[in-house]
């Protein structure tokens, strides 16, 4: 239980003073049914070396020889600086940066963000980041009803391949904002949204077409014919990308004739461990003209009385924090910590860098592929070019050839048969900078076995 420094008079002496006769009365609001009632569960007290005991047990079940996991969440190589600086106390304990003339430094930092951001997507102008990717996805399919004036229905089109945790996330997000989401289905051969398929949809009325890239299963959509698809029926375009794909693939704002409109994202590849689920960061970029629907916090540069260069929020309405009805958005976070992982993770790798880390995720997954192919089985599910993820098909239950390769002590992927039974013998695989040529010898060394034995 956290640390309460009020005895039970002072709980009294504040009760009375505003007027309530308990603490129950003063939550009277919340109906009995939402309420936990009595903590059962909650185990007796332990001393603090049986708990770092239990904890360090713990810890040592997410350890594994080899993962290939992906599916959103990827393990790239961080250098020892970027936490080395991000752990200073300026950093660490640093809060919302509302008064400007205290906070400068955490200001430029943000703005330094807010500029890597814009320039890895080829997008205007980017916020101070949102929780993670997928609520960056929901407020961007908000944000483009909003600014999507000529859309009076309030439904967006979605491309069937995106992320399914950000689509669920979407849509428990958005409902009961009267909004709806229709899904285009994922072409069966090439794992991308098929070009006639989207002829079904010319002439509706929707605020905005979602288009990932790489997709969830790792290819790449025709992102070009999308997007000029969707400008052609007054569609806003939402971009969904993976960072790092962006240093070696076309960015949104170049997509077809005009570019998408919304980029959001996770920034988990930027500097920010796998740390048992997370946490997470959500970036966000849009074209000049929607920037006053942007939610979130958007961080200016400016020359002060004296001509020095400073830096403030700016754009930034009072309803944002203090009158949430009419506020943009309630998602006004800057997740201050990673979003200072991340910059200094960019600033470290520079253009160079990145690029020649997209080049070995892309070479390592090549690698990969060539040699599970050789595997009797084992084969290509979607035939559309890919990033650093693919779906392999294989002989038998995805759910058993991974549990026998973790016996190996390797986490071979992601089974597809979670998403949905026609996947069942697929499972979605995933290589990093992080492989060498070792790993993936022995990653396809354990699927012969587990495919053949």
């Amino acid at each position: 239980m956290p640390f309460v420094p009020h005895t039970a008079d002072d709980e009294q002496q504040m009760l009375a003073t505003i007027g309530v006769s308990s603490i129950e009365a003063l939550f009277d609001e919340i109906p009995k049914a939402l309420r936990s009632g009595v903590l059962k569960q909650t185990p007796t007290g332990i001393s603090e070396m049986d708990l770092l005991r239990l904890m360090g047990e713990r810890a040592k079940q997410d350890q594994v020889r080899l993962s290939f996991l992906g599916a959103g969440a990827y393990h790239h190589h961080i250098p020892s600086a970027v936490w080395d600086l991000v752990g200073r106390g300026e950093f660490m304990t640093a809060y919302t940066p509302y008064q400007a003339e205290a906070s400068q430094g955490t200001l430029q930092l943000i703005y330094e963000f807010q500029t890597m951001i814009s320039r890895l997507t080829a997008m205007e102008v980017a916020n101070a980041s949102v929780y993670e990717g997928a609520s960056a996805m929901a407020e961007a399919i908000l944000m483009a009803v909003r600014a999507n004036r000529k859309s009076k229905s309030h439904r967006i089109l979605c491309a069937g391949s995106v992320h399914p945790n950000y689509l669920s996330a979407c849509r428990n997000i958005v409902r009961n904002q009267n909004l709806h989401i229709d899904v285009v289905d994922t072409g069966d051969q090439s794992g991308t949204l098929d070009m006639a398929q989207m002829a079904v949809y010319e002439g509706q009325d929707y605020a905005a077409l979602v288009v990932p890239y790489p997709n969830f299963f790792g290819a790449l959509e025709d992102v070009d014919a999308l997007t000029d698809w969707a400008a052609a029926q007054g569609m806003l375009v939402i971009a969904v990308v993976n960072p790092v794909a962006l240093a070696l693939l076309k960015p949104p704002g170049e997509w077809g004739a005009q570019g998408a409109d919304i980029v959001v994202g996770e920034g988990q590849p930027l500097g920010v461990p796998l740390s048992s689920g997370g946490p997470y960061l959500g970036f966000m970029c849009c074209k000049q003209a929607l920037v006053r629907q942007m939610p979130g916090r958007i961080i200016g540069r400016t020359n002060d009385l004296d001509g020095k260069t400073g830096f403030t929020l700016t754009l930034q309405a009072r309803e944002q924090h203090i009158r949430r009805a009419k506020a943009t958005s309630n998602i006004c976070t800057n997740q201050g910590l990673l979003v200072t992982a991340a910059t200094i993770h960019m600033s470290l790798l520079g253009d160079q860098g990145l690029y020649a880390v997209a080049c070995d995720c892309h070479g390592g997954m090549m690698n990969l592929l060539n040699k599970a192919l050789g595997i009797p089985g084992v084969s290509r599910r979607f035939s559309a070019a890919v990033f650093h993820e693919v779906v392999l098909r294989l002989p038998k239950p995805a759910a058993a050839v991974l549990a026998t390769m973790a016996g190996d002590g390797i986490l071979g992927g992601y089974d597809l048969g979670l998403v949905s039974p026609a996947l069942a013998d697929c499972m979605l695989t995933n290589v990093t900078e992080t492989k060498n040529e070792a790993d993936i010898d022995a990653f396809v060394s354990s699927l012969r076995r587990a495919c053949e034995g």
